[in-house]
């Protein structure tokens, strides 16, 4: 004869701890998120070889709004409106140099999809607003 007890509570916690299966799919490290951050850092440096610039990390690569600006000016092949900081040490700078790139973009008509108008994660700034 034998007795089943009920689930073993450290087990029933372990279940209640995982994730739905939404909030996975929104998971920084989801396998999703991977694959098209990797896809689009191999399509911006295969544009930014005429620069001799590479991305390695979006984030990190993108912040200070140089390889940005860069990446617009080879896909637009025109050249920025408003003067930029060519060497940003400070926050500040890096800002001003991400709203030149967003500006230039606005004033091309050209639309940002499926960016939020407060944050953009990859470049650690502000997105400036959806239009």
């Amino acid at each position: 004869l034998f007795f089943h007890s009920p689930a073993d509570p450290a087990e029933e916690e372990e279940e209640e701890e995982e994730m739905p299966a939404t909030e996975k799919d929104l998971a920084e490290d989801a396998p999703w998120k991977k694959i098209q951050q990797n896809t689009f850092t191999r399509w911006c440096n295969e544009h930014l070889k005429v620069l001799n610039k590479r991305i390695a990390d979006l984030q990190k690569d993108l912040s200070d709004g140089l390889k940005l600006i860069g990446l617009l000016e080879v896909l637009s092949q025109k050249k920025m409106y408003r003067k930029y900081h060519l060497r940003p040490n400070f926050r500040q700078m890096k800002l001003e140099n991400v709203s030149v790139a967003l500006e230039f973009l606005e004033r091309e008509h050209i639309k940002l999809v499926s960016i939020g108008k407060r944050f953009c994660p990859w470049l650690g700034a502000p997105c400036g607003s959806d239009r």
